[in-house]
């Protein structure tokens, strides 16, 4: 045998289709995104809410003007784009990574603490610092129920969720303890110096370098995933770790643990942009729940990088927009988590239906 596992003297390499995959994701979004229109219609009504009064209000937050673009929703999606890319890259390998909220936390919890050490005798490093802090944080974050995984045999889905809980009480331990302000007053860490905040990406708005970011990682995401071996082991133990194992003679735990660890990475990123960019300090509920909202973010986008940008930018304008149906039309914000949670049980339920189509045919072919 030569060239590698994926050559044999008898047989071509195998190659994975790509066009029907990209359109399939598309449809995904697509999809998605007129059941969240029609969703948050039919919510709106049973609510009793003027839908017309409601919807134009949800538009102008989230697109009436500039200002409503540039410091609402794409601020609002940056850690939405950072986080649902790194729960597409675990969900592509077969981890279902619940944990993006943890990691996020672990990863602004370090950036603010390393900004705060660091920028007296860094200045402008401790941008980068920070940064570099965060990434970190999230991948040790994840490593433990990758660990736990590994060794053990413990399903992800419940020790991720848990690392959730302890990463929301840390930071409550932290900033009512070792990083509280001087005053001892309030909840929340120093504020990070001007020095240790990213720069704005469009003057005159609140949008900063951290988009950016978040297009170089999607873009790396996309070609890492679709031109290099290594996202091919990753798409192939997510399709089959057994026929990865057996056929393809792929180490799949270290696999999986690799890309548990760039997930983590990436939900940690997310948090150190969002204290970096955003809140310039550590409180209790620095998110909003971005990394379960990253969920949805990913399923809507069908995992794949291109498209879970868009379902990122989507998922800020809604959320701008969400503000601006609660300030001008009485519609608490409530219902848009909500819709939020229907388009994850719909996703979900259409991949079951669709599994059990193909068994189906598989059977009557057989």
């Amino acid at each position: 045998m030569t060239g590698g596992p994926w050559h044999s003297d008898t047989a071509p390499p195998v190659r994975m289709t790509r066009t029907p995959q990209a359109w399939r994701s598309l449809g995904i979004a697509l999809t998605g995104v007129l059941f969240v229109s029609a969703t948050l219609a039919l919510v709106l009504t049973a609510g009793g809410f003027d839908v017309g009064t409601a919807g134009a209000a949800l538009l102008r937050g989230a697109a009436g003007s500039p200002d409503a673009v540039f410091s609402a929703t794409l601020v609002r999606a940056v850690p939405l784009i950072l986080a649902g890319l790194a729960v597409a890259i675990a969900f592509q390998a077969g981890i279902l990574n619940i944990g993006a909220e943890g990691q996020l936390l672990a990863g602004a919890a370090a950036a603010t603490a390393t900004a705060l050490a660091l920028e007296p005798s860094l200045g402008r490093g401790a941008l980068v610092m920070g940064l570099l802090a965060s990434g970190i944080a999230g991948g040790a974050w994840a490593a433990v129920p990758a660990w736990l995984r590994r060794r053990f045999g413990v399903l992800e889905v419940i020790s991720t969720i848990m690392m959730n809980f302890i990463a929301l009480y840390a930071v409550g331990f932290l900033v009512r303890g070792p990083l509280q302000e001087a005053s001892r007053i309030y909840p929340q860490s120093p504020t990070i110096p001007e020095a240790a905040r990213l720069p704005l990406l469009l003057p005159g708005t609140r949008l900063h370098v951290g988009f950016a970011l978040a297009l170089v990682a999607v873009a790396i995401a996309w070609y890492v995933l679709r031109h290099t071996a290594a996202g091919f082991r990753v798409r192939v133990v997510g399709a089959s770790p057994s026929a990865a194992a057996s056929a393809g003679r792929l180490n799949v735990p270290a696999v999986t643990m690799r890309a548990f660890l760039v997930s983590g990475l990436l939900a940690g990123v997310a948090g150190g942009v969002e204290v970096h960019g955003v809140t310039y300090a550590l409180y209790d509920n620095l998110s909003p729940g971005y990394g379960y909202t990253a969920i949805a973010v990913a399923l809507l986008g069908g995992l794949q990088p291109p498209y879970v940008l868009a379902s990122g930018i989507f998922f800020g304008a809604l959320e701008a927009g969400a503000a601006a149906m609660q300030r001008d039309a009485g519609v608490p914000l409530m219902l848009v988590w909500v819709i939020e949670a229907l388009i994850i049980l719909a996703i979900v339920a259409g991949q079951v239906v669709n599994a059990r189509r193909r068994l189906m045919s598989v059977e009557a072919g057989a």
